[in-house]
C-alpha cells in the first residue's frame, strides 16, 4: 500500500490531499514539524512516558482549520479544537506514533495517548500529547527515535532545548542527535519512488535520535 494512499485519517488526510493535490509533483516531505519533547521519569526513577509538542509549518496549520466555526476570527481556543486534536491523536496508532522507543535494546510499546490538546499561536498549531508506555522500565539505557519512516513529514526538533529529562535520577545524562536535512536526496529520489513504496522506511535516515544513560 503506499504512502499517499496509506495515510487516510486524520490530519493525515490532509497532508495527503496537499500531495496528490497542488503538490503532487513535489517530493518528500510534505508536512513540515518543529518538536519538543520531555521524557517522563516516575518517582522509582523508571521511565514512564514522552510528551510530545508538535509545531507544524504555517501553510498546513492554515489548511488544517479551514471550516472550523470560532467564536472571533483567527482565534481558536482548545474547546474549539479538540474534535481535531481527537481525531489527529486517534491517527497516530497506525504510525507507531512516529516514536520508537527500545530499552537496553528491547523494543517498547506505548499506550494510546492522553491528555492531548492543540494550540494555535502564531499562524501555527501545535499538537500537544502525552504518549505513556505500556511498562514503566528502569534500563541502564535508553534510546528513543522521532522520524517518520517514509518521510511524508519532515521531524526538526526545536532549538535550543530539544528534548527534557522530566523527573529522572540525578546520575541520568541525555544525549541528543540531530538529523542532517534529507529534503535535498529525497527530491533527488522523486515523488514515484515514494508512491511505489520502494522507500518505505527512507525516513529511518532522518531520525532524531536520544539516548538516556543511567548508571
Amino acid at each position: 500500500m503506499t504512502s499517499a494512499i496509506r495515510r487516510v485519517s486524520g490530519w493525515l488526510l490532509l497532508a495527503a490531499s496537499l500531495a496528490l493535490g497542488a503538490h503532487a509533483a513535489q517530493a518528500h516531505p510534505h508536512v513540515w514539524i518543529t518538536a519538543s519533547s520531555e521524557l517522563l521519569y516516575g518517582a522509582d526513577g523508571s521511565i514512564i512516558g514522552v510528551r510530545h509538542a508538535w509545531t507544524f509549518d504555517d501553510a498546513f496549520s492554515s489548511y488544517v482549520l479551514q471550516g472550523i466555526e470560532t467564536k472571533t476570527e483567527g482565534v481558536y481556543s482548545r474547546e474549539e479544537l479538540a474534535p481535531l486534536a481527537q481525531t489527529n491523536v486517534e491517527s497516530l496508532h497506525e504510525f507507531g506514533f512516529f516514536t520508537f522507543a527500545r530499552a537496553d535494546g528491547r523494543k517498547q510499546k506505548f499506550q494510546e495517548p492522553v491528555d492531548y490538546y492543540f494550540e494555535y499561536r502564531d499562524s501555527r498549531l501545535t499538537l500537544h500529547f502525552t504518549l505513556p508506555l505500556k511498562t514503566p522500565v528502569r534500563p541502564k539505557v535508553l534510546a528513543l527515535e522521532v522520524f517518520d519512516p517514509e518521510f511524508f513529514i519532515d521531524f526538526k526538533f526545536a532549538d535550543p532545548d530539544p528534548v527534557t529529562l522530566v523527573g529522572a535520577p540525578d546520575d541520568c545524562r541525555m544525549k541528543f542527535q540531530r538529523p542532517a536535512d534529507g529534503t535535498a536526496e529525497a527530491q533527488k529520489l522523486g515523488e514515484q519512488n515514494f508512491m511505489g513504496g520502494d522507500s518505505s522506511n527512507y525516513g529511518a535516515m532522518f531520525a532524531n535520535k536520544i539516548m538516556v544513560e543511567c548508571p
